[in-house]
C-alpha cells in the first residue's frame, strides 16, 4: 500500500472541492495536522475514519486504498491486492498482542507453580524440579516474545536514514527504551538511538 500516493490523493480530492486542510479535518472531526500527515504520506486514515472520508469525497474505500479513481476492471483487481495489504498491514501489531498476553500469561501461571510448590510440597528435589520447570517454561515464553518482536519490528537510522532489521544478539543485548534501541547500523556503521516500527 502506497502511502505517499494515497496522500496525494487526499490532497487532490481536497483541492478539487476548493478546501482546505483545516475544512477537511474540522469535517471529519480531526486535527489539521491529522490531515497534514495523510497528504505527505505520514499517516493512514484509521479504519474509523475511511468510510466518513470517502463519503465526503465521493469516494470508494478501495479508491481511497489505491491512490486513484478506479474504472469498474481495474476496481475489482484492486480489491484483491487492497484486502492483502490490510491483512498484511495488521499481522505485526496482532502478534505482538498474542504473544504478550501469552507470555504475562505464562509468567504468571509458572510464578503460581513455584509459589504452591513453595507451600505444598514436601521433599527438596522435587521443589527444585518444579521450579526448574517453571523457570524453563519462562524462558521459553520470553524467548519466543523477543522471536516475535524482531520479526516484526524494524528500525530506522537516525544517522543516515536507512532501514535495517538487527540481529538478534543485537536486539537482546542493547540498550533500550519502549520505543527505541541504541544499535549500530549496518549501512553507515554509526551507533544511535533508533526509532522501532512495524514492518509494513
Amino acid at each position: 500500500m502506497d502511502t505517499v500516493k494515497i496522500g496525494r490523493f487526499i490532497k487532490s480530492l481536497r483541492k478539487e472541492k476548493s478546501l482546505t486542510q483545516r475544512e477537511v479535518a474540522n469535517k471529519l472531526n480531526v486535527s489539521e495536522k491529522t490531515i497534514s500527515k495523510w497528504e505527505t504520506g505520514n499517516g493512514m486514515p484509521e479504519v474509523s475514519l475511511m468510510l466518513p472520508l470517502c463519503k465526503f469525497f465521493g469516494i470508494s474505500i478501495n479508491e481511497l486504498l489505491s491512490g486513484e479513481r478506479l474504472d469498474e476492471k481495474r476496481y475489482v483487481e484492486k480489491a484483491e491486492e487492497n484486502m492483502t495489504c490490510l491483512v498484511d498491514r495488521t499481522t505485526p501489531r496482532k502478534k505482538i498482542v498474542i504473544s504478550t498476553v501469552s507470555c504475562v500469561l505464562v509468567i504468571l501461571s509458572s510464578l503460581a507453580l513455584i509459589l504452591l510448590s513453595a507451600l505444598f510440597i514436601q521433599q527438596i528435589w522435587l521443589k527444585l524440579v518444579v521450579i526448574g520447570i517453571a523457570l524453563i517454561v519462562v524462558i521459553a515464553d520470553v524467548s519466543v516474545i523477543l522471536l516475535v518482536a524482531i520479526s516484526t519490528e524494524i528500525y530506522k537510522c537516525e544517522e543516515c536514514g536507512e532501514q535495517f532489521v538487527p540481529t538478534l544478539k543485537a536486539y537482546i543485548l542493547a540498550p533500550h527504551t519502549f520505543k527505541r534501541r541504541y544499535l549500530k547500523c549496518p549501512h553507515c556503521g554509526k551507533k544511535s538511538w533508533n526509532n522501532s516500527r512495524l514492518r509494513k
